[in-house]
């Protein structure tokens, strides 16, 4: 053993000049060049920059330059780099300068067989069909790295994705993103640990901004996102961090922590915290980076949201949102349909305009898109706390499991919606269907018969310092249960008229509300509790 040793000592010390050397030539390069030690300039290497010349094998050749130094940061001067599938390496850094634009070439969306993107992995037939398409292949992405350690994007400049396909139809044409050289997302990131990402922005980046599968202690800082489909989907991933992004999804959803099968096996995501965050649907393609900030026509139902699903085979533990704005988005979800485990989370200061449907969405569901066997879920202890909603529209925000499995454990505490009301005699008498199998959306139940807060297959909830109010006259009750073992209310405002509906409550306790007689029983009730 000793002899082994020292030969790897030996073959180590014969080593470490060579790489010093190599470092102390490109050190006098850069020196030369104007750049700091450990920095390589693409155009060194062959990059024009011209937005017509394809740079991507300049672009891989100096990435390769900086993992043959040990680690280094490959930079991009001002100009615009069209390029196909760059692949990362461990302990690089790509530095994009302000004016840099990183531009994904356009290829024909019928496929590229001579060139383009690389070509498309795929997931074992297994388990391709537990989750949606576009989480089960990585490689023909504009940027893509897989096993990797110690890797960074930054810098001020712009990643546009103007040729990456979205797989929806486009133009008439289906965006098929499994074709030779076509490419669907902005950066994509498998098995891959230490990843930081700062500074940049994303103008319609493809499927997905950024898949991340299987990444752990990951960073998202500052990174502002202007797209048209997925902003962030942070899948199967631990310790990340995702603080201070602007994110603009107008077709499709801005935060996106999942829980998928596609590394064939489920893997929770967890250790989350999303922080000082803008998320929106509400803005035209483009207008957000460009700083026009132009709305899109009032008929327009945009997404931009966070939401923790729908993908949901490996759960979501431990997962904060935090001082966060909503515009124009569909809100707030936590969505676990899949078997997972969605539990210990924390919302908090948190404000919200223009909601376009339910504010926020906790769904216990058993659509079970996984191994067969695989049990229900569950969806507890959630706390929501210091939450503003103004100008929502006419879905409540929604609490719904299924028969026999209760979301469990919820707080909400000083809270204010604010819904646009108008709802019916009709709807205030509807029973909704269950749909326990379903796709989890708020629409899924149809019109809903509360104006506030719809809550059905529930136990052990606890309301303080809550407030319901509506912009038009509303006949539905304020708060709608059924099926609810457990609930806790204090100090609640609620419009004029019927607050609660109950129907199958038990251990209901409602006091210190406002104009409201103390209310509580035991036993299995129905009624309605007017104010």
């Amino acid at each position: 053993m000793l002899y082994r040793r020292e030969l790897l000592l030996s073959a180590v010390g014969l080593l470490l000049p060579v790489a010093a050397s190599a470092k102390a030539a490109q050190g006098s390069r850069n020196a030369l060049a104007g750049l700091p030690p450990g920095w390589l300039d693409v155009r060194r290497y062959g990059a024009k920059g011209d937005g017509v010349t394809i740079d991507g094998p300049a672009i891989n050749k100096a990435i390769a330059a900086a993992s043959k130094l040990g680690g280094a940061t490959v930079y991009f001067p001002a100009g615009t780099y069209a390029s196909y599938t760059i692949r990362l390496q461990s302990h690089v850094t790509l530095h994009l300068e302000s004016g840099a634009v990183l531009l994904a070439a356009p290829v024909p969306f019928d496929g590229a067989p001579s060139g383009g993107y690389d070509i498309a992995d795929d997931v074992d037939a297994s388990f391709r069909a537990y989750q949606d398409a576009g989480h089960s292949h990585w490689k023909n992405s504009l940027i893509y790295g897989e096993g990797l350690e110690n890797v960074t994007i930054e810098g001020r400049g712009l990643i546009y994705g103007k040729g990456l396909a979205r797989d929806w139809h486009d133009e008439g044409q289906i965006a098929g993103s499994r074709k030779p050289g076509v490419g669907d997302k902005a950066i994509a990131l498998k098995n891959c640990h230490g990843v930081l990402l700062r500074d940049f922005s994303v103008l319609q980046g493809g499927w997905f901004c950024l898949l991340a599968t299987g990444v752990d202690n990951m960073t998202i800082d500052n990174v502002t996102v202007d797209t048209n489909r997925d902003g962030f989907d942070i899948d199967c991933c631990r310790n990340v961090r995702v603080l201070n992004c602007t994110v603009n999804s107008p077709w499709d959803d801005g935060i996106c922590p999942k829980s998928s099968f596609a590394l064939g096996y489920p893997r929770a995501t967890e250790n989350v915290t999303i922080s000082n965050c803008f998320v929106t649907g509400g803005y035209e393609l483009g207008s957000v980076i460009a700083g026009t900030w132009k709305r899109q026509p009032d008929s327009f139902n945009g997404t931009g949201r966070i939401k923790c699903g729908t993908e949901s085979n490996g759960g979501f533990t431990n997962v904060t949102v935090s001082n966060c704005v909503f515009d124009h988005s569909r809100g707030l979800c936590l969505e676990t349909v899949d078997g997972a485990h969605c539990e210990d989370i924390t919302i908090s200061n948190v404000t919200m305009r223009g909601a376009m449907n339910s504010p926020f969405f906790l769904r216990l569901g058993r659509r079970m898109r996984g191994p067969q066997g695989t049990p229900v879920g569950t969806l507890k202890r959630v706390i929501i706390s210091n939450l503003t909603s103004h100008d929502a529209a006419m879905l409540p925000s929604i609490i719904a499991g299924v028969p026999d499995h209760p979301v469990e454990d919820i707080q909400l505490n000083d809270i204010f919606l604010q819904q646009r009301g108008g709802g019916s005699a009709e709807m205030a008498a509807r029973q909704p269907p269950e749909q326990a199998d379903q796709y989890p959306e708020p629409t899924m139940f149809g019109d809903l018969p509360a104006s506030g807060l719809f809550v059905r297959h529930a136990r052990n909830l606890a309301f303080s310092n809550v407030e319901i109010a509506v912009q038009s006259a509303d006949a539905r009750p304020a708060i709608w249960m059924q099926d609810v073992d457990g609930v806790d209310v204090f100090r609640l405002r609620a419009p004029k008229g019927p607050a609660f509906a109950l129907d199958a409550v038990s251990r209901f306790r409602s006091f210190g509300n406002a104009g409201a007689d103390d209310v509580t029983f035991q036993a299995l009730s129905r009624r309605v509790i007017n104010w």
